[in-house]
């Protein structure tokens, strides 16, 4: 069979055995629709910074202050999603169907609930997180209302992440890709209506991102609902999985909540950084909301990848085969750094025309080409480092991640970042080199834990 022919079939979902079909082949038909599903995802974040960038700094400010308080948020869907993954996978692998619809059920439940929550208590209070945040009054003034639709409307993104993950487990990897391709679509086309008021559109300003975005998620939540429901995919859910069994709950809160405290230990940083680098005003921190919203662009394609490993790992280790399991993983690695090697290069050597795309500012453009430079170079290995992580989440070995994440980003990138922002020359870009060292000393840790192979008798 051909490269071109095995990359339709991915793309059209055909079925295979991921237990036994050829290691090489099957990572390619779980991690095409996973990229193109995380390129979409990216998309999001930068097609919003895109338009909104045309309405100044401050907005582009607004989006990145925001951006950092709602990684809160994708915390917990990722930390629940990485539950829902690992339980699925493990539970498709043993042939037990009954089981992973079950799991996904559960997993649903516990979305639903944190997500209210967060609806709950953070949306009223949308400006008062933005000064929190270390915003200036015209930030909080242009950006209130953005923030409350994006954290009001929180379960957009939670319900979207959590089930895409159901259906990667499952290995319906082609089906989430459907649904961001959908979400993308109307996030494009409404999001610049709703910014500059097109057409019959009202102008809602940096507020109109907001309403765009929750509009081309929620559709996407529909579409979801709507193919477990009619049963389209591996997996169905009925309203028998959706009532609170226990044990099962127990399973999801228990590896969910590792997670999350997991992802939230990281995505908290960047909190930090954004905090740190606030104090270098808004054109810093402008610089660096157009940089990573770029990057990002670049590595959530690579968290696909990362993504096909922890779909191999949790079913080859449900149907009794961890040394498959690991050959997947290396398998998985070889690609990422592939690709992240090829972007690093394009970064590295046209960081000034990608930046300009997005900023014409003087003042801000020096900022977003430097972060992208000085970050690209870790790419290969981010690469490697992605792939070990999910790699442990698939096998449900939560903690072993959690604990390299909370040595790395804590005591080790956030003191940095501060120490080279605050008493060096180096200033604001001294935050972007602790940022690349921090993911680079990930990926060696990560390296010399998974080759113990003690994630290979994890039990869940």
């Amino acid at each position: 069979m051909t490269v071109w022919s095995t990359l339709r079939e991915a793309l059209r979902g055909t079925r295979i055995d991921y237990t036994t079909a050829p290691v090489g082949r099957a990572v390619i038909m779980l991690a095409v629709p996973m990229v193109v599903e995380m390129a979409m995802e990216s998309i999001f974040a930068v097609a919003d910074v895109f338009w909104v960038s045309h309405l100044g700094a401050d907005a582009v400010a607004t989006v990145g202050l925001t951006e950092s308080m709602l990684t809160l948020i994708y915390t917990g869907a990722i930390g629940v999603s990485i539950g829902a993954t690992a339980l699925v996978a493990r539970r498709i692998g043993e042939n037990d169907q009954e089981g992973a619809s079950r799991a996904a059920g559960q997993s649903i439940l516990v979305g639903i609930a944190v997500s209210a929550a967060i609806a709950i208590t953070a949306g009223p209070n949308a400006r008062a997180l933005l000064r929190a945040m270390g915003a200036t009054p015209d930030v909080v003034d242009i950006g209130g209302t953005f923030t409350r639709i994006m954290l009001t409307g929180n379960a957009s993104v939670f319900l979207l992440f959590l089930l895409n993950a159901v259906f990667r487990g499952a290995g319906d990897a082609a089906i989430a890709m459907r649904v961001l391709i959908l979400g993308n679509a109307l996030n494009i086309v409404l999001g610049p209506c709703f910014i500059f008021g097109i057409g019959p559109f009202p102008r809602l300003g940096v507020a109109g991102a907001a309403t765009a975005t929750n509009i081309g998620r929620g559709t996407g939540v529909i579409y979801q609902i709507v193919t477990l429901a009619r049963s389209r995919g591996r997996i169905a859910i009925g309203r028998r999985h959706l009532r609170p069994d226990w044990p099962t709950l127990a399973g999801v809160v228990r590896l969910s909540g590792t997670g999350t405290f997991q992802i939230f230990i990281g995505t908290a940083s960047y909190v930090g950084l954004v905090r740190i680098l606030s104090s270098f005003g808004s054109a810093a921190l402008a610089g660096y909301t157009i940089g990573i919203r770029v990057i990002l662009f670049a590595l959530l394609p690579a968290f696909g990848i990362s993504n096909a490993a922890a779909t191999m790992v949790g079913q080859n280790l449900g149907a009794g085969r961890p040394d498959r399991a690991e050959r997947a993983v290396w398998t998985a690695a070889g690609y990422n750094v592939l690709f992240l090697g090829a972007v690093g290069v394009l970064f590295l050597s046209a960081a000034g025309p990608i930046a300009g795309v997005f900023s014409t500012d003087a003042a801000v453009r020096p900022f977003a080409v430097a972060c992208l430079r000085t970050v690209s170079l870790g790419f290969l290995f981010y690469a490697v480092g992605m792939v070990l992580t999910q790699a442990f989440n698939g096998a449900g070995d939560t903690w072993t991640p959690t604990l390299i994440n909370l040595f790395v980003f804590w005591l080790w990138e956030i003191p940095l970042a501060w120490w080279l922002a605050r008493r060096t020359p180096l200033g604001a870009r001294g935050v972007f080199i602790a940022l690349t060292v921090a993911y680079s000393s990930l990926a060696v840790v990560s390296a010399l834990l998974f080759r113990r192979g003690t994630w290979k008798m994890k039990k869940i």
